[in-house]
């Protein structure tokens, strides 16, 4: 009997590996991945090692700060989380889900925003509701629009808003929760006497910009869209690739910037900011959870959509 060549090949590997791959990749410590997975140091050196013959890469390259993820390990790093979870996912598959007892890990994509906000909440009722499951929180990037089709069949979901390219025929969503854009400014900001912000003040203001490009190069991140609707082209002093970093770049400045209105509201008085209406009212902010159609009938996933929108619900 003719046996298919990449069958061959597949029958032939350890899957083993796939586990010790990622958490070496993910501690970046032989030690701890060692501690992961449930093995001794020497084990984990051991299958290192064997990753090392089988890429033909050292993969973990050792520093002074300690050791560091070489090119092809950084790579590998993206394959192997969406590879595990998608194992992970089909050994869990049955007809039978009990919340009580199941020890799925879910994988969600989201902003640190979307943690500020609903990411106590989440994690309360996940215990109390499926105490032996786990979550992995993976945050959003930039880059995400390069690879959204893929990324969104290997993760169990993505919390962000109705962007155009999410919305594809095997694409389910449902709103979470609803926020609106503020301009946040420093208690001790001099440059602004008053409370009542102008559209020449955002002008003239320095900006604090979350996932703002460098000048010349398009972005979809919706600061740059709403600065856009308002007309401002802005004179960005600090770029950030966060929302939560925000207030420590407008703290003690002239500065200014926009925030999800429930961020800064949260963190104002932690910072002594001032948080003012925009002179333009932007669009609102909705962040919806999408995940692809094959987890539409999956009862283990339908529980965490309904924990999600009571998380949501309890805003």
């Amino acid at each position: 009997m003719r046996v298919d060549g990449h069958l061959s090949h597949l029958a032939n590997l350890d899957l083993n590996m796939l586990v010790a791959l990622r958490e070496l990749t993910r501690e970046r410590n032989v030690t701890r991945a060692a501690r992961r997975l449930g093995v001794t140091q020497p084990a984990a050196s051991a299958a290192l090692s064997r990753l090392r013959r089988h890429f033909g890469d050292e993969l973990l390259v050792r520093r002074k700060s300690g050791y560091v993820l070489t090119p092809l390990a950084v790579q590998l790093a993206e394959q192997v989380e969406a590879v595990c979870v998608a194992a992970e996912r089909l050994f869990a598959t049955s007809t039978h889900f009990d919340a009580a007892t199941s020890d799925r890990e879910f994988t969600l994509l989201m902003a640190d925003y979307t943690i500020a906000v609903v990411g106590e909440q989440l994690s309360r009722l996940v215990r109390v509701a499926m105490p032996q499951a786990g979550l992995h929180v993976r945050l959003v990037r930039e880059a995400l629009a390069l690879d959204y089709a893929e990324t969104i069949r290997s993760i169990d979901g993505i919390v962000a808003p109705p962007i155009g390219r999410f919305r594809a025929p095997d694409v389910h969503s449902a709103e979470l929760f609803r926020d609106r854009w503020v301009c946040v400014v420093s208690a001790e900001n001099r440059a602004l006497d008053t409370d009542t912000l102008s559209l020449d003040d955002l002008a003239r203001l320095p900006w604090v910009a979350p996932y703002h490009p460098g000048q010349g190069f398009p972005s979809a991140a919706p600061i740059a869209r709403q600065l856009t609707l308002l007309g401002i082209q802005p004179r960005v002093a600090v770029r950030v690739e966060s929302y939560l970093a925000v207030p420590y770049f407008v703290v003690g400045t002239d500065r200014i910037a926009l925030l999800q209105e429930r961020v800064a509201s949260k963190y104002a008085d932690q910072f002594a900011l001032r948080v003012l209406d925009c002179p333009v009212e932007p669009e609102p902010i909705i962040e919806a959870l999408w995940w692809h159609e094959s987890y539409e009938d999956d009862a283990a996933h339908a529980c965490l959509r309904q924990l999600l929108a009571q998380a949501a619900a309890k805003l």
